[in-house]
């Protein structure tokens, strides 16, 4: 009988085909995505027709600008475990916001800026819930290659095209104002570290601080404005070559202007892939960050006392009418609903995405959680007060702090090698809806990075806040992708399946007005 096949072989070949089914299912699914990133004509995403990247090597993109390989990490056919899937998603969150958290704190109360954090987090977290689910209520249509704008084309047409591409540029050209804020930032301190030590100077700041080996500054109490790199003393050196310094490395008037020369060249690249390998400084940069709260902490102990409604001289209130502040910044930290679905769609188990975004979510708070409770409860009051927290905890630093300096050079290199990818994600979403095609010409290019550049330039020089612009842009593109979009395709979807309630009704609306109030009270507070 040489065609008779045991049963349990007939199995193992039918599972051996369907994993192969699957593998190349999953292998579409990527390739299609990458290649919905640029033009036919730019191949920087797509797979070459003779390499297949291999099963354990898996690229994720994120609209956020998060790039990054895991390897080894997947069960051989092209999927993720779940401890990946959280991992990935705990890092496209992880951003630039943390650094932000504990003035946000300070802004609201400590008391209220910790249950603020908790509401924020479920509350984002229930509407990506909503995203992720809104792909599968959309009966008789194969929507396994759509993302989030997709399906708010299907549900509001070219409104909702059009509507998410524009709240989609303002998280990214957000964000990208605020690497700029920051890269100046960072760059500026690091080059007066690096001066003041090759020259042996040893520099007086006029500003407000604590004595001893773990200086804490107040650079608010100087004057109404960030700081500037202002001093009086200093212990050897040539005092004309120093103010010559000063006057040609200034944080707002000089150093934004400096980045120009290295990153508007690599924004015009066709394809700036190669900076997606530096990514993984992001994750060392957060884990670093985490340890320098730590070893501050520990130097500088505890400094709380509880005053529910009333300020005094080094303490605010547990509550503060100013909270708004913190729920705006709350909203980019937690956003990733534009790129949920694509982290979650190479899950191994596609029944534990719910369980596997829920944990990644409490990972996310957890970490924004301790920055920035740990930094507002050791920050020195007395000698200061809580007022003194800057929206940058890192300029309540000396430059001359050494974990500082590090922390500052680990996050400027880290945002150089993710600005080009920023830029390049805004261009691609920009240019092909308007000209089909990521690259239409150099002077296209050109006109939309100077634009971008120009941007950063201008807030650098005149309004370098990054608290205020991170919840600002927060709060808009939150209000769309956070809080009315997933409600409302949740609504009109189960009035057409003839489920809709009262209670969802009520509820979803209560979650639309929320969205709104956050956003207005941002331009009243």
């Amino acid at each position: 009988r040489p065609f008779h096949v045991e049963p349990t072989n007939i199995v193992n070949v039918n599972d051996d085909m369907q994993r192969v089914t699957d593998e190349a299912s999953a292998m579409n699914k990527r390739i299609h995505y990458y290649s919905r990133l640029t033009s036919p004509a730019d191949r920087a995403l797509i797979a070459p027709d003779h390499v297949l990247p291999a099963p354990d090597e898996i690229y994720v993109y994120s609209p956020l600008g998060t790039a990054f390989k895991v390897d080894s990490c997947t069960d051989g056919y092209g999927k993720n475990s779940s401890i990946v899937t959280i991992f990935m998603i705990w890092n496209t969150m992880m951003g630039t916001s943390i650094l932000s958290i504990p003035w946000g704190i300070k802004q609201a109360g400590f008391t209220s800026g910790i249950i603020l954090i908790l509401l924020m987090g479920i509350l984002t977290l229930y509407c990506c819930y909503r995203v992720v689910k809104s792909r599968k209520m959309i009966p008789l249509v194969d929507t396994s290659n759509w993302e989030f704008p997709d399906v708010c084309k299907y549900y509001f047409g070219s409104f909702g095209q059009w509507s998410s591409l524009l709240f989609s540029m303002i998280s990214l050209v957000g964000a990208m104002v605020v690497y700029w804020v920051l890269m100046s930032n960072f760059l500026f301190n690091t080059g007066k570290f690096i001066y003041n030590f090759v020259h042996d100077i040893n520099v007086t700041d006029i500003v407000p601080g604590t004595n001893g080996s773990n200086k804490v500054i107040c650079p608010s109490a100087a004057s109404g404005h960030p700081p500037q790199n202002r001093s009086v003393m200093f212990s050897s050196g040539n005092n004309t070559d120093f103010e010559l310094f000063e006057e040609w490395w200034n944080k707002s008037q000089t150093v934004p202007f400096y980045l120009i020369a290295v990153l508007l060249p690599l924004l015009n690249l066709k394809s700036p892939s190669f900076f997606a390998k530096f990514n993984v400084l992001g994750t060392v940069s957060v884990v670093y960050l985490v340890f320098l709260v730590t070893v501050k902490a520990a130097c500088l102990g505890i400094h709380l006392e509880y005053n529910w409604f009333t300020e005094n001289e080094f303490f605010v209130p547990e509550f503060r009418i100013l909270f708004p502040q913190l729920t705006g910044i709350l909203t980019l930290a937690f956003f990733i609903h534009n790129c949920v679905i694509t982290l979650l769609q190479n899950n191994r188990n596609q029944e534990n995405n719910v369980r596997d975004l829920s944990i990644a979510y409490f990972l996310v708070g957890l970490t924004y959680l301790y920055v920035g409770v740990i930094i507002f409860a050791s920050f020195p009051s007395p000698p200061l007060s809580k007022e003194c927290i800057e929206q940058n905890f890192l300029d309540n630093f000396p430059s001359d702090d050494i974990m500082s300096f590090v922390a500052r050079i680990f996050l400027l290199f880290q945002m150089m090698t993710v600005y080009p990818l920023l830029g390049y994600l805004a261009r691609v979403q920009l240019l092909r809806q308007f000209f089909g095609n990521a690259y239409p010409s150099v002077f296209h290019v050109l006109a939309l990075n100077v634009a971008i550049v120009g941007a950063g330039v201008a807030m650098a020089r005149f309004y370098p806040n990054i608290g205020g612009i991170i919840r600002y842009s927060g709060a808009t593109c939150g209000l769309a992708f956070v809080f009315v979009y997933p409600s409302l395709i949740y609504v009109i979807s189960l009035h057409r399946a003839g489920q809709l309630t009262w209670p969802a009704l009520i509820i979803h609306i209560f979650i639309i007005l929320l969205g709104l109030a956050n956003l207005i009270a941002q331009f009243l507070l």
